[in-house]
């Protein structure tokens, strides 16, 4: 989703959120990870400019950033988990979001500097919400082309 309405995000869902946020699966229990939720319009045209692909981050009303502590083996991959969390959660709320990356990121430092997070953490996701515009749904590969049982077959 990347067009939103300009009406807000309750205060209420934004904190369930981060509650499905928090509750993703962890290596090791370890829960490397930081969640922002940034509502002021400003900040969010400001990060908007940093991106490279997430210039409709400033026509969100929420876009919620995931930070991982730099130094945890496994931060990718359980901040990748929270993050599917949130979209999830969002969608349950009728909010549409879209997933844009943070790691590996020119841009990933410009955030966290920003937003004023400390230097051991990095910038996993961005995930920018509201209610839908629009609803276009993309359509999907079939299941029979991208899965298989037992052993992978060329057909």
């Amino acid at each position: 989703m990347r067009k939103y309405k300009s009406n807000p995000i309750e205060e209420n869902i934004l904190k369930d959120v981060l509650e499905c946020a928090r509750l993703a699966p962890t290596a090791m229990n370890e829960q490397p990870w930081l969640f922002g939720v940034i509502t002021e319009k400003e900040t969010l045209a400001k990060i908007a400019d940093l991106t490279d692909h997430g210039k409709f981050i400033g026509d969100a009303v929420a876009c919620f950033a995931i930070f991982g502590e730099k130094n945890a083996k496994y931060y990718l991959e359980d901040c990748c988990a929270a993050t599917e969390n949130i979209i999830i959660a969002l969608q349950a709320y009728g909010i549409g979001s879209c997933w844009v990356a943070g790691e590996k990121k020119d841009y990933a430092e410009s955030v966290r500097t920003l937003l004023g997070v400390p230097d051991r953490y990095t910038l996993v996701s961005l995930v920018p919400a509201g209610h839908p515009e629009d609803i276009t749904l993309q359509k999907k590969k079939e299941i029979g082309k991208l899965s298989f049982f037992e052993r992978y077959k060329e057909e």
